[in-house]
């Protein structure tokens, strides 16, 4: 079955063409450069430039598919969570799109959506299988036993981890997005140059907390002067990052103790963390796990995600949808 996908949680406008597994097309249209000025995503502003740029990034991704719509049989929609004013782009487009063409439309939960991307050519990955999710938004551990959906065994309390990351770059002066930022001068520094807490090490749950590793982050800069922060920057942005990496790994690890999973996964923005894919490789190779790393054009916001798990999700047909609640 062909889907048509948008995807306008955030700040990057996305639309991508499916066959099954098959990505046909997977286009992302990023805002990062409007909002670099203002170190963070400012909402008017993503709403406003996914006005502009919905549909003609829908255009090239029918183009790229080599596809019309006429050819396509669904359409999926992010519907949440997300900025209001961001989402409100795509469902109205969506909406529009369906309405013309007499297609059925089904709306997707955003994180469900970093899931299913494990669903997607090459090397599909079936349930079930653990993923650990972990964006600029969200950071959670999910438990993945079929394709409709996902039992969420822990979460962040406070910051999540992309959105940690963020902040720390801000702090370094490396502007936004922070999470490439931070990795590649962290290649350059000693992680064990400056001794950064991993939160609730003593807790054994399976939530996450990255405020206080931000809050120590901000003291150690605090105690250094201006030349100091310039000739040891690298250092503390590789302890930064160990501290964060060494979190996520250590509650997918609790997760693994406390079930007998075979097949690891990530999702999200923060999943593309060259460390944080190292040591999770490791991990599995550890444990004989199987591990499924999607490419990082799927780790970040994307439509393919959405239209992979659209398949799950019951659409609604020509012409109930005119009175979809893009709320539910």
């Amino acid at each position: 079955m062909r889907v048509l996908a948008l995807e306008t949680s955030c700040d990057d406008t996305c639309a991508a063409v499916t066959d099954g597994a098959r990505v046909l097309s997977n286009v992302i249209s990023s805002q990062a450069r409007f909002h670099e000025r203002y170190g963070g995503v400012v909402p008017e502003v993503a709403s406003r430039h996914h006005l502009e740029l919905v549909n003609p990034v829908v255009a090239e991704a029918l183009d790229e598919a080599g596809v019309e719509l006429g050819d396509v049989d669904e359409i999926a929609v992010t519907r949440g969570p997300g900025l209001i004013g961001a989402l409100l782009v795509g469902v109205s487009t969506a909406k529009a799109l369906a309405a013309a063409h007499r297609r059925p439309m089904a709306g997707v939960d955003h994180l469900h959506g970093h899931v299913a991307a494990n669903f997607l050519e090459p090397d599909p990955l079936d349930p079930p299988f653990l993923c650990l999710i972990a964006s600029g938004g969200h950071t959670l551990l999910a438990a993945v036993r079929d394709r409709a959906g996902f039992e969420q065994l822990g979460q962040t309390l406070d910051d999540a981890a992309g959105e940690a990351l963020d902040k720390a770059a801000r702090l370094l002066g490396l502007g936004y997005p922070g999470g490439p930022a931070i990795q590649r001068l962290a290649e350059r520094g000693d992680p064990d140059a400056f001794e950064f807490p991993v939160a609730m090490r003593d807790d054994r749950g399976l939530d996450f907390s990255f405020s206080g590793v931000k809050t120590a982050l901000a003291y150690a800069v605090r105690e250094l002067d201006a030349d100091e922060v310039e000739a040891r920057r690298a250092d503390l942005a590789a302890g930064y990052q160990a501290a964060v990496v060494g979190q996520l790994v250590d509650r997918l690890e609790r997760a693994l103790d406390a079930d007998g999973w075979e097949a690891v996964a990530l999702g999200g923005g923060v999943a593309a963390n060259a460390l944080l894919r190292e040591r999770v490789a490791e991990l599995c190779r550890r444990r004989d796990l199987r591990l499924k790393l999607v490419e990082s054009r799927l780790c970040t916001d994307n439509a393919a995600m959405i239209a992979a798990a659209a398949g799950s999700v019951a659409p609604t047909p020509y012409p109930g949808y005119l009175s979809w609640d893009a709320s539910a």
